[in-house]
């Protein structure tokens, strides 16, 4: 190890606070650090701070002791809610703080929150709460985002390692997810199973065409031995219905029907998975289950699934354009073709049938 990496936090941490993301495929592509900083320092006691929408990813994570689950604050207005977060930063007594976000509002939660030794990225005014302010890298908009929330740590003795993403997943958890596909007739011992997540949280500029996600599941179907189980949040419920409707038998509809946790079991049992760039995305690669997956407005180069897959992203010049919503004709999206996504997923599925 570097000497030069050894001289900050120059004591050993006992208790050490990790602020996770916020968007649940940011908090998949951070759980590198955590295995990380579990490497550096495993007799510390480690807690994976999360917004309560997503903490639940992080449950059995053995690199952790504990979660902090709280709920986002509603702007600054409800004083209370941002005190409460802060006492019990107080109460922890932290002597590391790692801010994976960056934002004024968590650097002043644990500068309140009396968090020693606090090291996150510059900017945003926040640089003076922070005992270490690291810059950001020179390459951030080129290179993976894995990448750069490790560049975050390695100021600290921690090289940038070959760590990838993973979640963890129980057995009395995979055996629940079979009973529910069992009893819906679906079952991975039967048949194929590939799952199909057409929606994104961050905008319809994400988001494939809904009649495309209809016809390869047709498709698909055409083969008795293939099963399609559909998922997404709440707010994308009435598009899964929309191009569920009409698909006949082995189809499952999950779309706004799971929890965090039933989502993660569910994705294992899958032989392939076809999404957008999503957070369901960065689970199904978390977990190793090959998947197919659709870029438009974003740049799989930083945020693509960081495990592997086949991503199709025809590269057009407006892309990556970062919009929620296409302002012209969506050619980046219009330019993937059915067939092209049909045969991605049939490879997979042939590939893996083989093994």
């Amino acid at each position: 190890m570097p000497a030069s990496f050894s001289t900050w936090p120059t004591k050993e941490p006992k208790k050490i606070i990790v602020r996770m993301p916020n968007w649940l495929g940011d908090v998949v592509m951070a759980t590198p650090i955590l295995h990380d900083i579990r490497q550096r320092w495993p007799k510390a006691s480690i807690t994976a701070m999360c917004q309560s929408n997503v903490a639940s990813l992080l449950q059995h994570d053995p690199n952790i002791s504990e979660v902090y689950s709280y709920k986002k604050p509603n702007g600054w207005v409800h004083r209370h809610q941002h005190l409460d977060i802060i006492e019990a930063l107080q109460r922890g007594e932290y002597d590391l703080g790692i801010l994976l976000t960056n934002s004024l509002s968590s650097a002043w939660w644990f500068w309140r929150g009396k968090v020693q030794n606090k090291v996150g990225y510059a900017g945003n005014l926040r640089s003076l709460l922070l005992n270490k302010a690291v810059s950001f890298p020179a390459n951030k908009e080129t290179q993976h985002q894995v990448l750069t929330y490790k560049a975050l740590i390695e100021p600290m003795g921690i090289p940038i390692s070959n760590t990838p993403p993973h979640l963890y997943v129980t057995t009395s958890e995979q055996q629940t997810a079979r009973e529910l596909l069992s009893n819906e007739h679906v079952s991975p011992g039967t048949h194929t199973i590939i799952g199909i997540n057409p929606g994104a949280a961050f905008g319809s500029a994400k988001c494939w065409l809904p009649e495309r996600f209809h016809e390869v599941a047709s498709r698909l179907l055409e083969n008795p031995r293939n099963a399609v189980v559909f998922f997404g949040d709440p707010a994308g419920a009435s598009l899964v219905n929309m191009i569920c409707k009409d698909l006949g038998e082995r189809v499952i509809n999950l779309a706004g029907k799971t929890s965090i946790r039933e989502l993660l079991a569910l994705i294992l049992q899958c032989s392939a998975f076809l999404t957008n760039d999503s957070g369901p995305m960065h689970i199904a690669s978390a977990l190793d289950v090959p998947l197919v997956a659709l870029f438009g407005s974003t740049s799989d180069v930083k945020t693509g699934p960081y495990n592997g897959g086949k991503i199709i992203h025809k590269r057009v010049e407006c892309s990556p354009c970062y919009k929620r919503v296409c302002p012209i004709d969506f050619r980046c999206m219009t330019r993937i073709e059915v067939d092209e996504v049909y045969q991605s997923i049939q490879n997979m599925i042939n590939t893996t049938s083989q093994k």
